[in-house]
């Protein structure tokens, strides 16, 4: 099946600006060609993109289920919620592909497995199963979390997630934002054989470690054993931007936990989006009393040149990578590079940029298109018209789009 779009504005993601007049040809799922004007082919379906915008579809690499799950559900029922809210994020977010940080009874390889298939329509999923943490970790309500104790409590976890197909390790080394009293940020809950236990079968079986890191010591000790990506960095240090900047590891930010509040909310999407999720004031006073803090860390690392892609941890996830994307801009990265964070590093950090993450002959056929141009305003990606996903177009809004 061939496929060929026309007539679009091209946002490759490779180099920056718009290209317009471009054509792109779809052969089965992959990109066949890249040009300009019109292109022809055999039994070929043309559309006619009439100036809309062409870009990859986006990406959110730090996501989860819901939680906390409502008594009485079963876990048939909350995965089913979690698949219908992955589906959702590729139809009505433009959400292509998504990496967990953490989900109960590995749901998240589960959908991995059915969307792989070709048979259910969602994004790629890049599984991590259950977190690990200590007794007494981090975000314990959620239902995600396995604790574990001492060096061969964390090996056996971690080779137990392995067996179970997960994709990556994820280790929550710090508290949070959100969670109970003693669920601090700055407080570090690991010991230092259980650190070096748990980085040492990682890096023995090849599974990169996903590292939740809040604190400096935290983000120090996970860049220190070769952690693949550090999650949010609430506060961080001079040192800790400095290795970030010269390191491989990404930095994966997650404004969104602690800039989404009342006191913060700056449009009507994060109002709707607040006045939707309900975040108890004793959580919200947490997150106004970090968000300065991160924000400058955030600054200081993107200006530093440290590999950085972009992940909500928040939910719906149909919502969640857009918000984030406005949180980035506000935080001063320009709309290309909060762009470039949600596609081409976001397939970059999941090992896959090869493939995907740009519109390029050769890739993986993986596509939005938006009625106006993200580059002028980032929100305007919310003017979602088709979603196309392995070259199959999974969702084609172009007669109902919002302006």
């Amino acid at each position: 099946m061939t496929l060929i779009l026309t007539n679009a504005n091209l946002i490759d993601c490779v180099n920056e600006g718009v290209t317009p007049d471009a054509t792109v040809v779809i052969d089965d799922d992959r990109i066949a060609e890249v040009g300009s004007g019109a292109a022809a082919a055999p039994n070929a379906t043309v559309i006619d993109l009439r100036g809309a915008f062409l870009l990859p579809g986006l990406w959110d690499v730090h996501v989860h289920p819901e939680y906390p799950v409502p008594p009485g559900m079963t876990v048939a029922q909350e995965t089913a919620n979690f698949g219908r809210a992955l589906s959702l994020a590729l139809t009505e977010g433009g959400v292509t592909a998504v990496r967990c940080g953490g989900a109960a009874h590995f749901m998240d390889v589960a959908w991995k497995r059915a969307f792989d298939s070709g048979d259910v329509v969602g994004p790629r999923v890049f599984a991590s199963g259950y977190f690990l943490t200590t007794t007494g970790g981090h975000f314990l309500t959620s239902g995600q979390a396995r604790e574990c104790d001492g060096p061969y409590g964390f090996v056996q976890a971690i080779r137990e997630q392995i067996k179970n197909g997960v994709d990556h390790i994820k280790l929550n080394l710090t508290g949070g934002i959100m969670g109970p009293d003693w669920d601090r940020h700055w407080h570090s809950f690991f010991l230092e054989e259980e650190l070096n236990a748990a980085f040492a079968i990682a890096r023995q079986r090849e599974f990169p470690v996903m590292a939740h890191a809040a604190n400096p010591d935290a983000v120090k000790s996970a860049l220190r054993l070769g952690a693949h990506t550090v999650e949010h960095g609430y506060i961080m240090d001079e040192e800790c931007v400095g290795t970030l900047s010269e390191s491989p590891t990404w930095y994966v930010p997650t404004l969104a936990i602690s800039h989404l509040t009342e006191g913060q909310a700056q449009n009507d999407y994060e109002r709707r989006w607040l006045a939707q999720r309900n975040i108890a004031q004793e959580l919200q006073c947490r997150a106004e009393a970090a968000a300065d803090e991160h924000a400058y860390w955030f600054r200081r690392a993107l200006d530093s040149g440290a590999k950085m892609a972009l992940g909500s941890d928040i939910r719906p996830l149909r919502e969640a990578a857009l918000l984030e994307m406005g949180l980035w801009v506000r935080d001063g990265a320009t709309t290309w590079q909060t762009l470039i964070a949600a596609t081409r590093n976001a397939a970059e950090l999941c090992r896959v940029g090869d493939q995907l993450g740009t519109v390029e002959a050769g890739k993986l056929a993986d596509l939005i298109v938006v009625a106006a141009n993200p580059l002028d305003n980032v929100n305007n990606l919310r003017q979602l018209q088709m979603v196309i996903k392995n070259g199959r177009i999974v969702s084609d809004k172009r007669e109902t789009a919002i302006s």
